[in-house]
């Protein structure tokens, strides 16, 4: 159906384009949220040491507060991100699923032709062929000695 040329041109091409596109954007979006999760983790654990200044313990608190909601975010996105791959991965089969009959379609017209050209022939022949006998049969030497013998 849509088949890119030699050129490497056409609708395929493009869409490959596209896809490797996406794949390179969320990739990158894993690796962001991971790389947010690993470091706000890591700073959640330098935060948690238990120190005994007052003020100083409440500043900790909010920091853990902090970078524990950001992970929670980073978390969430991640989330995020595996719903929409699942979400591209079904309706991009659809999508293919749907060129793959499309092109089929196409063949079995493109066949069902051909077979209708191939029968129009053969009956053309057929009759060209009983045409031929025929006027063999008319002028043959059977027909005129049981035209004779009644």
């Amino acid at each position: 159906m849509n088949k890119g040329g030699p050129g490497g041109s056409g609708p395929t091409t493009a869409a490959a384009a596209a896809a490797a596109q996406k794949q390179k954007t969320l990739l990158q979006r894993v690796e962001g949220d991971i790389a947010n999760i690993v470091d706000n983790f890591s700073h959640l654990v330098n935060v948690a040491r238990v120190n005994d200044p007052p003020v100083r313990n409440s500043q900790e608190a909010f920091m853990m507060e902090m970078r524990a909601a950001r992970m929670v975010q980073a978390a969430d996105s991640l989330l995020k991100l595996v719903s929409e791959l699942k979400q591209t991965a079904i309706f991009s089969g659809f999508a293919s699923l749907n060129d793959h009959v499309e092109q089929r379609k196409v063949e079995f017209n493109q066949l069902a032709e051909k077979t209708d050209h191939t029968l129009s022939r053969i009956g053309e022949e057929a009759a060209a062929s009983l045409k031929e006998l025929e006027s063999h049969y008319s002028s043959s030497v059977q027909k005129t000695v049981q035209d004779i013998q009644p």
